[in-house]
C-alpha cells in the first residue's frame, strides 16, 4: 500500500510533466532548436530535465534506497545534451523526458514512509532550506516543485522570447 507522502509525490511528478508537454506540444522541430541570445533552446531545457544520457535522474532516487546516505554530485546547469539529442525530434526528446519522470513517479508510489526518511548527502544543497542531508522525500519533492517548476517558467520565458506564446 502506497504511503499518503508517496501518492501526494508521485502526483505532483505527473502535473509538473503534463504542464511541460503542454507548454511543448505545439512546438516543431526548427523552434525547438532555436535559443534565444544567452539563453537554451526548449530541446536543451527538455534535455536538462532528462538528465545524463543513460542515467536520468532515476539514479539519484535508487542510490537513496541502495546506499546508506550516498553522495549525489549534481551538475548544474548542465543540458546534457549530446550530438545524439541534438539530432533527435522535440517529440522524441519529450518522449524520453516523459518516460523518466513516469518511472521516477512510478518508482515513488511504491515507496513507504521509512524509505522517503532515507538521507543522501548533497553537497551542492548545502546553502539552501534543505540542507545538504535531504531525505527522499525532500529529493523527489525538489526534483519536480523546484526543478521541474523552474524550467516550466524557463521554457515559458523561452517560448515567449521565440514569439511563439
Amino acid at each position: 500500500m502506497a504511503s499518503t507522502e508517496s501518492v501526494r509525490l508521485a502526483k505532483l511528478i505527473n502535473e509538473k510533466v503534463q504542464e511541460m508537454k503542454t507548454l511543448c506540444q505545439d512546438l516543431d522541430d526548427k523552434t525547438a532548436s532555436s535559443a534565444p541570445e544567452g539563453r537554451w533552446s526548449p530541446k536543451e531545457i527538455i534535455s536538462h530535465l532528462c538528465g545524463k544520457e543513460g542515467e536520468g535522474f532515476m539514479v539519484t532516487i535508487q542510490a537513496y534506497l541502495d546506499h546508506d546516505t550516498p553522495r549525489i554530485d549534481i551538475e548544474p546547469e548542465n543540458p546534457f545534451f549530446t550530438d545524439k539529442r541534438a539530432r533527435m525530434k522535440i517529440a522524441e526528446l519529450l518522449a524520453i523526458f516523459e518516460q523518466e519522470y513516469k518511472r521516477i513517479g512510478d518508482r515513488t508510489l511504491l515507496l513507504m514512509d521509512e524509505q522517503l526518511s532515507r538521507k543522501a548527502y548533497i553537497p551542492l544543497l548545502k546553502e539552501t532550506p534543505m540542507g545538504e542531508y535531504p531525505t527522499l522525500a525532500m529529493w523527489i519533492e525538489a526534483i519536480a516543485d523546484y526543478h521541474l517548476s523552474f524550467h516550466i517558467d524557463h521554457m515559458k520565458e523561452v517560448l515567449q522570447a521565440l514569439k511563439v506564446v
